[in-house]
């Protein structure tokens, strides 16, 4: 394998690390387990597959775990781009990862009060069962919260793109336009939820296609790419290049 192959796979794995297991966590685990206005089929779900909801969890887990790693590696990447943008980049990932680890606490939650501990006692089976769907419920609001962050990180994402030289400009267009796609579903979800599915399903083409064209190009084109005489100057490195990890 060429350096430039190896280079380019290095930075498309913490994006398949954030992007493959997150559907797991966001579109399976409420279809498979939560039944709409049915707190005890809820229940029941859960308790009967824990496992599987168990591994959703640390599905999303992961993905988070991705972000952060991602955002580090394109902070490498286009720090002598743009500093400002690259460290915004950052910061509104980090902000957008812990408020993914805090709505998990609402997906761990219902294992808890269906768990049978004896402290529970106090608390009826159907009462039980419908705190566990009440945090589910919650957990479905975090989302739109969490979407937030998800489009304003390919904002500046899509600037130092642009900026770059090394990366098609198109690719940075396609990624702010992603950023108000999600943005659309997230102040959806927030003012009027029972559309917020809707929306979604109109945004998707266009919040999908800025992401998917950057891993694409990451695995297809990527590798040690040759930095415009302006980038050169600021990493004083005449005839330098970029290593995309």
């Amino acid at each position: 394998m060429s350096t430039t192959d190896r280079t380019a796979r290095s930075l498309a794995i913490p994006y398949l690390t954030m992007a493959l297991p997150a559907p797991i966590n966001i579109l399976y685990l409420p279809t498979h387990f939560i039944v709409a206005g049915d707190a005890a089929a809820t229940a029941r779900n859960i308790t009967a597959d824990q496992l599987t909801y168990r591994l959703c969890i640390l599905a999303g887990l992961v993905s988070l775990v991705g972000f952060i790693w991602l955002a580090l590696s394109l902070y490498n990447l286009f720090k002598d781009v743009d500093r400002m943008q690259a460290r915004l980049l950052v910061g509104l990932v980090l902000g957008g990862a812990a408020a993914g680890i805090a709505n998990m606490i609402n997906e761990t939650a219902p294992l808890v009060l269906l768990s049978g501990m004896g402290y529970l006692s106090a608390f009826t089976a159907p009462q039980l069962d419908t705190l566990a769907l009440a945090f589910l419920k919650i957990r479905g609001s975090g989302i739109s919260l969490e979407m937030a962050f998800w489009a304003l990180w390919l904002l500046p994402f899509g600037v130092l793109v642009m900026k770059s030289g090394f990366m098609p400009r198109l690719i940075g267009v396609l990624l702010i336009v992603g950023c108000f796609g999600y943005l659309a579903v997230s102040v959806t979800g927030i003012l009027f939820p029972p559309h917020r599915a809707l929306v979604n399903r109109i945004a998707m083409p266009f919040y999908s296609v800025g992401e998917l064209s950057v891993i694409a190009w990451f695995i297809i084109k990527g590798g040690t790419v040759p930095l415009p005489a302006v980038v050169r100057e600021r990493v004083g490195r005449p005839g330098s290049s970029v290593p995309l990890s």
